[in-house]
């Protein structure tokens, strides 16, 4: 395989920095090779000795360009201009609508808390763009961006932010639960760690629909999205053992972003580099640079081919930085100033775009075309979610799995959500 051929080919470093100082080289992983578990070896123990060499470098991707260059100038080029604008347009949509989000909660159109992607586009667009509209994706509460690459109109998800009935759950979900069905997405999950074992589920059940009811055309993949923080709970390190016990068909993204809420990654973890964990259960470890997403991109594509053609999961650690606090509530004081310089420096949507200039894909005439086009999409989906209506009262009670006697029915037996009076004394929408 090209990819395994151009990663074996990457030269090892085995220190890990221990500071996150602006420098050439800033990441917390390895520079190790990274090798995939051949699939005509059997032995158990082989395929675990195969899984031992476990990082990607950050470089993969100027590697793998530049061993291509041998052979042909055109395969310099590591995606199309149909490609990159794709992209770029995709990580301009989750950028614009995020941006909009922020003014939209300030002018009191959103509550709760809201915590918001810019910084991040990078991952979510390089994974979730090379799936099918059948793949699972899985989120945390950052999880508007991720709806939107997978497909989830602008309209709906703005709509679920505002608590409306147009929204992608009816406005019962908000900022922290987008889901639908229809697009794969199984759901934004408030508490970090919990949408781990939904994502092993569901890649249980594409290897069930194969293996077992001999669905020999089903080959779907599951991408579990996670933070840095969540790679030090339990149900992280048990899904990890169940994927690769049953080598299931999932990949688990690890958006390290530095700092879980006011706390720092390198204070918090024993050992910073969490690729490393994927190995100590039989799984291949990668870390890769999460702004740069043509790197991305190249990981992801091998992860995923991996987990559809039957070889298990990956363990894929994208070192980001999210460009706002942690949620539109924090006023990010921790962070120091120059850290965050050195990021915003590093912004994956200017990287793509001097990307694409540079191989004369595309100019800044392309670009206004994409951002003129999003801007708009973004505006609609304002004006769609403000025009739409409120939930019912009655909608309170719906989908809850127990008759709530005693809290949601008065003496009359009837709903209290429907008299008039069952709001008075709280605030008002």
């Amino acid at each position: 395989m090209a990819t395994t051929a151009a990663f074996s080919s990457l030269p090892i470093q085995s220190e890990i920095p221990t500071s996150l100082s602006p420098s050439p080289s800033p990441f917390l992983g390895s520079n190790r090779r990274l090798r995939f578990p051949h699939p005509k070896r059997s032995s158990s123990v082989a395929r675990r000795a195969d899984s031992r060499v476990v990082a990607v470098s950050s470089d993969v991707v100027k590697q793998k360009a530049s061993a291509a260059s041998a052979k042909s100038a055109s395969s310099d080029l590591l995606i199309t201009k149909e490609e990159g604008l794709m992209l770029l347009e995709d990580m301009y949509l989750g950028r614009a609508f995020e941006d909009m989000c922020a003014q939209m909660y300030y002018r009191g159109k959103m509550f709760g808390f809201v915590h918001l992607y810019n910084g991040q586009e990078a991952v979510s667009t390089g994974f979730i763009k090379l799936l099918k509209k059948e793949d699972s994706v899985v989120s945390t509460y950052r999880d508007h961006v991720h709806s939107l690459s997978k497909g989830v109109p602008a309209r709906q998800v703005m709509a679920e932010l505002f608590g409306k009935t147009t929204g992608c759950v009816r406005g019962q979900g908000g900022s922290m639960h987008m889901f639908s069905k229809e697009f794969g997405v199984l759901g934004g999950f408030a508490f970090i760690g919990e949408g781990i074992p939904i994502a092993t589920g569901a890649a249980f059940t594409s290897k069930y629909r194969r293996e077992v009811l001999k669905e020999a055309d089903c080959d779907l993949v599951t991408v579990a999205f996670f933070g840095d923080g969540t790679a030090n709970n339990g149900q992280f390190f048990e899904c990890l053992n169940m994927a690769a016990l049953w080598k299931l068909p999932i990949i688990f993204v690890v958006e390290n972003n530095l700092w879980a809420i006011g706390m720092s990654h390198l204070r918090a973890t024993s050992d910073p580099a969490i690729w490393k964990k994927g190995p100590a259960f039989g799984m291949p470890g990668v870390h890769v640079d999460g702004m740069d997403v043509l790197k991305v991109r190249e990981v992801a594509k091998e992860a995923v081919a991996r987990a559809r053609r039957g070889d298990g999961p990956t363990l894929v650690e994208c070192e980001t930085y999210r460009f706002r606090g942690h949620s539109l509530a924090d006023p990010d004081e921790l962070r120091d100033p120059a850290e965050k310089a050195h990021y915003a420096a590093r912004d994956p949507i200017t990287a793509l775009k001097k990307y694409m200039m540079e191989h004369k894909l595309a100019g800044e005439a392309d670009f206004k075309i994409i951002e003129k086009k999003i801007d708009e999409v973004v505006e609609d989906s304002v004006e769609f979610a403000d025009a739409s209506p409120h939930p019912a009262r009655s909608q309170l009670l719906e989908n809850v799995f127990a008759d709530p006697k005693g809290f949601g029915i008065g003496p009359d037996g009837k709903y209290r959500c429907e008299d008039p009076k069952f709001t008075e004394g709280t605030a008002h929408v």
